[in-house]
């Protein structure tokens, strides 16, 4: 989302490394470059007039000591001031808690979902759902838009799927009132009357969160704002949420504006975080509408949700990474028990293909690879261009679920005539097979010498095998890698892993 600002910045400090001292003529030069950067990236112009003069106060002068280079010296100036963009509080050893959802006993707790038609505010209704699920709340979900056609049905299947998809031992319920739809526009407050009676049924069924999911409209309107705040008038919800699309730019930052003026919101949720967009809006929704970004939206599943820590993003943009998020990630999906005993499995050079595939599994649910691997310092500028094929995971998974109980446990018994079998099992090529199953011969063997290494040696063996993915690899790191996955850079800048090899022009030696 961020890789033309990330790019800025890192040629700002390139550009000072090689300086003895941060001075105010090589700073305003460097900030030049950022300025464009971040209106490139859509970013609201009085923001990044700011960001920058800021930037500019704070370094100009910056006595460096011998052991700090300007340009490392420079990073942390632009990252405090970064995590003060996004809300949060710079120079502090620890930032705050970003605020939860509040909860009351007994409940429940309101909460109203506001925003422009297409902004992902129904989805987002489920994705919040998902989340209090995990934590073991119980959840209503309320339909009071009753404009849009089938807007109610989408709830409900929302709801519904929350229920089959998303794990944790509460409910989330559904209330809606579809035979309403024909009084709309007809009679005045009938979607106000709709969000009194889910509190009741909340109330009655003893549910924990109530979401109300409000009606939108393609543009702000005093309409939509008239039936906005007598919602909030008469039912007093606890929290208000704008959901924002990302995509949207500057549209979306003055919408956003505007309904934090009549409705006093509480936090904005950025949906399509994960877009390929320019990232103007989640840089300039705090400074414009005073309103801090609360959750993120980060892909279509409904667990495809995060908890926005301003910290964390400043990390990503400036490449540092966000280690500590993706290591929560780890924690919700995998158990320290589990942990324990794949480790030992492991070290005994045991890991057999269903343990592979539990823990594939468990990768998926992470995130995409791209979004987790972009979490790890440094990786992040190398993936801009790179590709990943993420249906390769159900390519392995289908060879892996076509095995037979003994061949997952000895894939060394994979010969010609099995592979031939699973190949057509998983709709596969024998050679996908074959590699598959030498590169897993290949992580068993990495896996058991781990077994007796000491600390910096199975962080090594670590590091070369998370460096390359099946033999594609990213520019500059080796490894093996996950067995039947690879990348490949985009075939906007070229190829990589693919395609036919140039032969360099020149004369011919005799």
């Amino acid at each position: 989302m961020f890789d033309r600002v990330s790019d800025g910045f890192n040629n700002v400090f390139r550009k000072l490394s090689g300086n003895d001292a941060i001075s105010e003529s090589n700073v305003r030069e460097a900030m030049e470059e950022v300025r464009s950067a971040l209106l490139e990236a859509d970013v609201h112009y009085e923001v990044a007039e700011d960001f920058c003069a800021k930037v500019m106060s704070d370094a100009t002068g910056q006595q460096v000591t011998k052991a700090v280079k300007p340009g490392q010296e420079m990073i942390s100036i632009v990252h405090n001031r970064l995590i003060e963009l996004f809300g949060g509080i710079p120079g502090a050893e620890q930032q705050p808690t970003p605020p939860g959802i509040m909860r009351l006993s007994p409940g429940p707790t309101v909460i109203m979902m506001c925003g422009l038609q297409g902004s992902g505010k129904t989805t987002t209704c489920g994705k919040l759902a998902g989340m209090l699920k995990k934590q073991g709340r119980s959840v209503m979900l309320c339909a009071a838009d009753l404009q849009r056609p089938a807007a109610v049905e989408q709830l409900e299947t929302v709801a519904n799927q929350a229920n089959t998809d998303l794990p944790g031992g509460s409910q989330v319920h559904f209330y809606g009132e579809p035979d309403k739809c024909a009084q709309y526009g007809q009679a005045v407050g009938v979607a106000v009357k709709v969000c009194q009676n889910a509190v009741k049924a909340a109330k009655e069924q003893g549910v924990d969160v109530l979401i109300l999911d409000t009606a939108g409209r393609l543009h702000v309107n005093d309409e939509l704002m008239g039936e906005l705040k007598s919602v909030r008038a008469l039912v007093q919800p606890h929290h208000t949420f704008l959901v924002v699309d990302a995509m949207t730019g500057q549209d979306a930052v003055n919408s956003a504006k505007s309904f934090h003026e009549k409705l006093e919101v509480d936090g904005v949720i950025l949906t399509k975080f994960d877009s390929d967009t320019r990232g103007g809006a989640a840089l300039s929704v705090k400074q414009v509408t005073g309103a801090p970004i609360r959750y993120i939206g980060v892909g279509e599943h409904l667990d495809a949700i995060e908890v926005f820590h301003p910290e964390r993003m400043a990390g990503r943009i400036l490449g540092m990474g966000d280690v500590v998020s993706l290591v929560e990630k780890a924690q919700q999906e995998v158990s320290e028990d589990e942990a324990a005993a794949l480790e030992a499995k492991m070290a005994k050079g045991e890991l057999d293909m269903d343990d592979f595939l539990k823990q594939m599994k468990m990768m998926r649910r992470m995130g995409s690879m791209k979004s987790l691997m972009g979490m790890l310092p440094g990786v992040g500028s190398a993936l801009k261009d790179i590709d990943i094929d993420e249906k390769q995971f159900d390519r392995t998974e289908a060879m892996i679920e076509s095995m037979t109980p003994q061949e997952k446990k000895k894939p060394e018994l994979i010969k010609l005539t099995r592979k031939r079998r699973i190949a057509k099992g998983s709709g596969t090529s024998e050679n996908e097979v074959g590699k598959l199953t030498k590169q897993f011969g290949m992580l068993s063997k990495m896996m058991k010498s781990m077994g007796g290494m000491g600390a910096g040696g199975k962080m090594a063996a670590a590091k070369a095998m998370a460096g390359g993915m099946g033999g594609g690899g990213l520019p500059g790191m080796g490894g093996m890698g996950v067995p039947g996955f690879s990348m490949k850079k985009s075939t906007k800048s070229g190829s990589m892993g693919g395609g036919k090899k140039r032969k360099p022009k020149g004369k011919k030696r005799r």
